[in-house]
Formats: C-alpha cells, sequence, structure tokens
C-alpha cells in the first residue's frame, strides 16, 4: 500500500503554519498591544514575557516555506507571483520587529522610535499575511501550473478586511498571553482589555465568515452543496462557546483559560480555513496532487523532516517549560 504523500506533506505544512499563527501570533500581538501601555516598565515586561521565545516561534514559517517548496513547488509559480508586494512588505515587517526587539534596550536617546519600529513592523507583518490570506481564498488566476494574474490582483476591499481581522486575532492572542504571564496591574490592564477584544474578534470571525460564504461560490458549495454540513456544523458553535468561555474566565479572573480559548478560536477558525478550500492548495482549482513534487523528491524530504521536526518540537517544548510561570519586572533571565 502506498502512501498518499501530497496528503501526508499537506498534514505537516497545514501543522506548521497552524503553530507558527499561534506562537508568532502572540508575539506579534504584543507589538499591538504597545500603543496602549506608555510606560516604559510595563513594555518592558511586556516584551520579557516574548523574549526567550520570539525567534524560535519563527522557526515554523520557515518549516511552512521550506515545505513548500520542496513538497509544491507549483505553490511558487503561483501564490509568490500573486503576492509578491504583501509578501516582501512582511518580511519588510518582520526584519523591523526583529531589530526593533535586540536594539531598543541598548538605545537611550531613540528608544521611543525602535519601539514605533516594534509597532509598525509588528502590525505591518501581521497585516500583510491577512492580505495574503484573502488572496488565498479569493482565489488565484492560473493557468497551465503559472499565475496568469494582474500584480494588484491581491488588492481586494476582501483580503484588506482579512488583513484586518488577522491584526485583531493576534493581538487578542497577545492579550491572553500577557494574561497568562503576568499579574498586578498589568495583568488586570489586560483583563480589561481582553473583553472588548474576544468580542470584536468574534464579529470578524462572523463577517469573514459570512463574505466567503455569500461572495465566493466555491466555498458555499463546500459548505452548504457537497451534502457535509452536518460535520461543519459544529465550527460555528464551538466558536461561540469559546466566546462565551473566555467571557466567563474573565470575569472568574482566570489566568489561563483566557489563552486556551484564544487558542481553540484560531484552531477553529483555521479548520474552517481547511475546510473551505480542501482538497485545494491554491484555490479555486490547484489540488495538491497536482501542484506536487515527484514521488521520490517528497519521500527523500519526508525522511529529513521525520528526523528534525521532533528535534524542533522537543526545543520548542523545553524553553517554554524552562522559562514557564509569571514574568515581573526586574525579573533575571529574561533580557
Amino acid at each position: 500500500m502506498q502512501i498518499d504523500l501530497p496528503v501526508v506533506w499537506a498534514a505537516i505544512i497545514g501543522l506548521g503554519v497552524f503553530i507558527y499563527v499561534v506562537l508568532d501570533g502572540f508575539d506579534l500581538g504584543i507589538g499591538l498591544l504597545f500603543p496602549f501601555f506608555e510606560l516604559k516598565n510595563e513594555r518592558q515586561v511586556m516584551l520579557n514575557t516574548i523574549a526567550p521565545f520570539w525567534d524560535g516561534n519563527e522557526t515554523f514559517l520557515v518549516l511552512g516555506g521550506a515545505g513548500l517548496y520542496g513538497a509544491f513547488p507549483v505553490v511558487y509559480s503561483t501564490l509568490l507571483p500573486a503576492n509578491y508586494l504583501p509578501l516582501i512588505m512582511m518580511v519588510i515587517g518582520l526584519i523591523f520587529r526583529g531589530a526593533a526587539f535586540e536594539l531598543r534596550a541598548k538605545a537611550k536617546r531613540t528608544q521611543h522610535l525602535w519601539d514605533l519600529a516594534f509597532i509598525c513592523g509588528s502590525a505591518l507583518a501581521a497585516f500583510c499575511q491577512g492580505i495574503v490570506l484573502g488572496s488565498l481564498l479569493q482565489g488565484i488566476k492560473i493557468a497551465d501550473g503559472q499565475f496568469v494574474g494582474g500584480p494588484f490582483d491581491w488588492l481586494s476591499p476582501f483580503s484588506i478586511f482579512c488583513g484586518i481581522g488577522v491584526l485583531i486575532t493576534y493581538a487578542t492572542l497577545g492579550c491572553a498571553w500577557l494574561i497568562l504571564k503576568t499579574d498586578g496591574e498589568l495583568q488586570r490592564k489586560m483583563f480589561s482589555l481582553m473583553r472588548p477584544m474576544a468580542g470584536t474578534l468574534l464579529g470578524v470571525i462572523a463577517i469573514i465568515s459570512l463574505w466567503t460564504v455569500l461572495g465566493l461560490p466555491a466555498v458555499a458549495y463546500r459548505w452548504f452543496g457537497s451534502g457535509h454540513l452536518g460535520w461543519f456544523l459544529p465550527v460555528p458553535i464551538l466558536v461561540l462557546a469559546s466566546v462565551w468561555g473566555v467571557y466567563r474566565a474573565i470575569r472568574r479572573q482566570n489566568d489561563s483559560l483566557p489563552f486556551l480559548l484564544t487558542l481553540a478560536l484560531c484552531f477553529l477558525g483555521y479548520s474552517g480555513l481547511v475546510i473551505s478550500i480542501w482538497p485545494n492548495i491554491i484555490p479555486p482549482s490547484l489540488t495538491i496532487w497536482q501542484a506536487s513534487s515527484s514521488h521520490s523528491s517528497q519521500l527523500f524530504a519526508l525522511v529529513g523532516t521525520v528526523i528534525i521536526l521532533p528535534i524542533i518540537f522537543v526545543y520548542n517544548i523545553m524553553q517554554y517549560h524552562v522559562f514557564r510561570g509569571k514574568v515581573r519586572e526586574g525579573d533575571a533571565g529574561y533580557h
């Protein structure tokens, strides 16, 4: 019995992208929350909560990109040319964010400028990721395995709103992470901020869901015309239950539940995306099998991945274990 390698690689890349969204999402969210907190000591604690993790979190972005290149090379001749500008701007945002993270602590007179670079870099990276997501959902023009659209096909009201949606998602993740990792006055402020952010995120999820169903016939058919609606119905029900759980956790001043339930919201949104486009990797017509490299290439890359991936997981689990617990002002080991 031959293994369906395109399905295996789709699962690996899908998992890598989801882990990246979750892990880099909350540390990008810290940058999005910076404008709400002007005190230097609060900003420093916020940064200290992600100092041991932020660069390791981006490992999964590399995994997803390298996996696409090795397993689905046709994606590079379609998705990338269709989104060159937002992808380049995303990389620029990540560079500014990373440079600002390292240099702001060494700057004295110009620290406020590095804070601004951290805010703008985080916002630009998150917004451009949403743009690419919107571009993917609305479909990319393909002929003979090549992109045949225009250089600004990615620019649409839907993709812009998806960019805003990702900004709100990451900011909510960042807020929930800070509830988990801080205490005292900063945590109290995060509890107050989490309530409107969770409600706004629910509204964004609802709008994007309605927009995709009403504006994208292929997605509407996938949900309502394929005979699998019964399998999909739990997704919106679980979304509502998760948001209700966030509000309940806030009322009870629970530290960990807001973060766990926000992760659940991200998973449900991601699963909705997968349901909407499967088995296409580039909607509306390029399937994972059409975009695949040769069987031998995928098998060769899979052997290396099976060896390396557990090491990456163990490393990440270890660092989160070592730096578990609350972060307070002046704590050693977080700089």
